[in-house]
């Protein structure tokens, strides 16, 4: 499992997490760009994720929904600004649950020596 770090600066609107993983960067971006994979990691633990849309391309839209072990479900959703593989994917990403407070993320892969860190802002 990768280490994560969270940096949330007081005073600020902004979070920075970064994980590094033990794989090459084509791997990793697949996980963020691929229904399946992501399917097998995004969301809590104890919860299980549908990917009802994927279209990682500029313009195009993604929605996910997780299903938690109550069965209570929450949907995610954005559109994709940039995705420039396997070094960059700028989106937008929504809560259903509180619509309207839409961020912007920017997520940048960095291979180092066979390991990708994965920088989310």
């Amino acid at each position: 499992m990768a280490k994560t770090i969270l940096v949330a600066e007081p005073g600020k609107q902004e979070t920075t997490v970064t994980r590094t993983f033990n794989a090459p960067r084509d791997l990793v971006f697949k996980a963020w760009t691929d229904a399946e994979q992501i399917a097998r990691w995004w969301g809590p633990r104890n919860s299980s994720t549908a990917v009802d849309r994927l279209e990682a391309r500029p313009g195009g839209v993604w929605r996910f929904v997780n299903t938690g072990s109550d069965g209570d479900q929450h949907g995610f959703k954005g559109v994709y600004h940039e995705v420039a593989s396997p070094e960059r994917i700028v989106r937008t990403f929504e809560y259903d649950g509180a619509p309207g407070h839409v961020l912007l993320e920017t997520v940048v892969f960095e291979e180092h020596e066979g390991s990708t860190t994965v920088i989310e802002k």
